[in-house]
């Protein structure tokens, strides 16, 4: 009989490395790709794989990420499937809020017991595509308590990776959070036979990290929670595990992308562009689920596109946009150049009753207004960017944190609902 499998997806980070994207939401809620947002790579990997048994878990600013679950995602009444938000909350045992993952956790075991044979435990801000059923059969054929989902990683990076030394059978024998000292990384080095035994190309990759994806029997997960109050995953209670649990790794060569930082988002972003990006949202077997939301095609009047993705329910004027996502009911203005730039587009239409009130007030419409400038940019969601805007960061500064404006490893970032006025120059 197979085992039953449910899934815990951890999605209360507060993403503060995403700052000012996570200003009002967390970080799984942070739209990609012009229309869909992080949650729904994991949700969409658990639907593909047949493990639709799902546990989210909330804690930061959770409206956003709560309010797109309950209208994107609904299970027929015919089955036993679901996805079920458990939200942080104070109960007669605990009033405080979770500290960690492996806390979030701890917290609703007695709300999971009893939903799955193993417990598949993902993270809600990474960008990658997997087959599930894969890394269960792994699991079951190594005898393991816990498997970990792993990626061949270059000596250049292991110092901002969590790296677990595999022996020939594929059983984690050792981990090691971020190492820095050189000797360190080189005795976390993997024999190239591990890699080869896995069907994996090493290509000069003789580490392995990990990817935060964890596969655990229900009876171990509840134990090794309820014998410590270890408040994370990766930090301390895998390399506890380590010691006295059979901890394999399963290997994974695809693309994996943890979005983390505004550099990574902007990059894995812009990468999309690309005329064969890495990660592919056009598999019509395996689609990224969303909300559909019935909005029209994009009108384009005249524009000079390259290279770009184009989102529905847009108006583009006559403006020269290259290597740029282009949001949901984004409206461009004539004379515009966007090169390089994310624009989320917007959450509604003005009618033309909205524009001539915001005019009064001199507020420019929701978009980009005419005849602007902007180059290595994110723009979040129903920003308000006025005629003849210049955001270009001529200056070359690398970070300064403002209310309408910020900029983060020189990528300039306008925050949702940000309002610059005409002539504004960055």
């Amino acid at each position: 009989m197979a085992a039953r499998v449910s899934t815990l997806i951890l999605a209360g980070g507060q993403g503060s490395r995403l700052y000012p994207l996570t200003k009002i939401r967390s970080k799984p809620a942070v739209p990609i790709g012009g229309r869909f947002r992080l949650i729904d790579i994991p949700i969409s990997n658990c639907i593909h794989s047949g493990y639709r048994r799902i546990f989210i878990l909330t804690q930061f600013a959770s409206e956003s990420i709560h309010r797109h679950i309950f209208t994107s995602y609904r299970f027929d009444q015919f089955h036993k499937d679901y996805i079920t938000i458990l939200a942080a909350k104070q109960t007669l045992e605990n009033r405080g809020w979770f500290q960690g993952t492996a806390d979030a956790v701890r917290h609703n075991l007695s709300t999971i017991e009893g939903s799955g044979d193993l417990i598949l435990i993902l993270s809600g801000d990474h960008l990658y595509r997997m087959d599930y059923r894969k890394f269960v059969e792994a699991h079951e054929k190594a005898g393991a308590d816990i498997t970990i989902s792993v990626v061949p990683a270059a000596r250049k990076d292991v110092p901002s990776l969590g790296v677990l030394k595999v022996d020939a059978s594929n059983r984690i024998v050792e981990f090691k959070e971020k190492p820095k000292d050189d000797a360190a990384i080189d005795g976390m080095a993997v024999d190239p036979e591990v890699f080869e035994a896995n069907g994996v190309d090493a290509r000069g990759r003789a580490h392995t990290a990990s990817m935060g994806i964890y596969l655990f029997n229900w009876k171990v997960l509840k134990d090794v929670l309820e014998s410590t109050t270890d408040e994370d995953f990766g930090r301390q209670i895998i390399p506890r595990a380590i010691q006295d649990k059979r901890v394999f790794a399963h290997f994974f060569d695809g693309y994996w992308e943890d979005i983390g930082t505004i550099p990574n988002f902007f990059e894995a972003n812009i990468g999309l562009t690309h005329p064969l990006p890495r990660f592919n949202f056009y598999d019509e077997d395996k689609p990224v689920f969303s909300l559909p939301r019935f909005l029209p095609g994009s009108k384009i009047l005249d524009a000079d596109v390259h290279e770009s993705i184009l989102c529905e329910g847009s108006i583009i004027n006559r403006a020269y946009i290259r290597q740029s996502i282009i949001g949901i009911r984004s409206r461009i203005g004539e004379g515009t150049q966007l090169l390089r730039t994310v624009m989320m587009g917007a959450d509604f239409y003005e009618s033309a009753e909205d524009l001539r009130s915001s005019a009064a007030r001199g507020l420019p419409a929701v978009g980009v207004g005419r005849n602007c400038e902007i180059r290595n940019a994110i723009i979040d969601k129903n920003a308000r960017i006025g005629d003849g805007v210049k955001l270009i960061n001529a200056a070359g500064v690398r970070d300064r944190i403002g209310e309408d404006v910020c900029l983060v490893d020189g990528i300039i970032v306008v925050p949702k609902n940000a309002v610059l006025p005409s002539g504004t120059v960055v």
